[in-house]
């Protein structure tokens, strides 16, 4: 008999509000997202997708109006609680934004860039510099085309090149989860593929979370799909349900095209 080991639970919220000033972004967001996975947040524009994501490494709270009530554990560990320090949770939750976003340095200096900032100097020596930037270029399947390129500046790089670079700097630091806000909304279609790919073979050894406008991509990518309206998480299941058979017809009304 074969054993299935079940994925264990990553991110649990517990009736979790934002507000920015006196408008309410997020309303009771009730949601477990297993580890391993790749979860997509989709819904129209507004909905509340981004604010959602940026809550699970703590970055809406750089704006001094946000206000948070309610629980968010990230593999248990309550991340408002008072010890918690928001330079290990962000090296625990890593984030790729809509546009890459590499440094105007070289690749490798790219690559090891976190690591530098949180590792005491003279710690690494250059070898073990070496062998992290060959690893997490080998991850993002960058490693064969750059290798021969490692301190040329970064910024000269197509797009879809940039966006896997912004994941390899993310890799060295270990985190368990990585947010991704529309990374493929500055690609073009073959880019976009490339990124995909790079996210299916990522699954597994972390936890990826993706806002997505574009339905198509959470369909392909995704294994766990909320959908969400208004601040509210209105489903939130396997994916093939959430398109397939939703349980709320608002859910149905946007899969199916008819708003958003």
């Amino acid at each position: 008999m074969k054993l299935v080991i079940e994925p264990v639970d990553c991110i649990r919220t517990r009736n979790l509000n934002l507000w920015y000033g006196n408008f309410q972004a997020l309303k009771n967001i009730n949601l477990t997202i297993r580890q391993g996975q790749i979860a997509a947040l989709i819904g129209p524009s507004g909905c509340g997708k981004t604010t959602l994501l940026r809550c699970f490494n703590r970055i809406n709270e750089r704006y001094g109006y946000v206000k948070t009530t309610g629980e968010i554990k990230i593999l248990g560990q309550d991340i408002y609680a008072p010890k918690v320090s928001l330079i290990e949770l962000r090296k625990a939750v890593g984030m790729v934004f809509q546009r890459p976003n590499p440094m105007p340095i070289s690749i490798y200096e790219n690559v090891i860039f976190g690591l530098r900032i949180h590792t005491q100097r003279g710690r690494l020596r250059n070898t073990e510099l070496d062998d992290v930037v060959e690893k997490a270029l080998r991850e993002v399947n960058l490693w064969n085309d750059l290798k021969d390129r490692l301190h040329t500046q970064a910024t000269r790089l197509q797009l879809a090149e940039q966006q896997k670079l912004c994941i390899a700097r993310l890799l060295p630091l270990k985190p368990e989860v990585i947010l991704m806000d529309e990374p493929c909304s500055a690609l073009d279609t073959e880019a976009t593929l490339a990124v995909e790919e790079l996210m299916l073979a990522l699954a597994g050894r972390y936890t990826i979370i993706v806002v997505t406008h574009n339905m198509a991509q959470a369909r392909r990518v995704s294994q766990e799909c909320g959908f969400m309206l208004m601040g509210e998480m209105i489903e939130y299941d396997r994916t093939g349900n959430v398109f397939l058979t939703p349980r709320d017809s608002r859910t149905a009304d946007y899969v199916e095209g008819r708003y958003g």
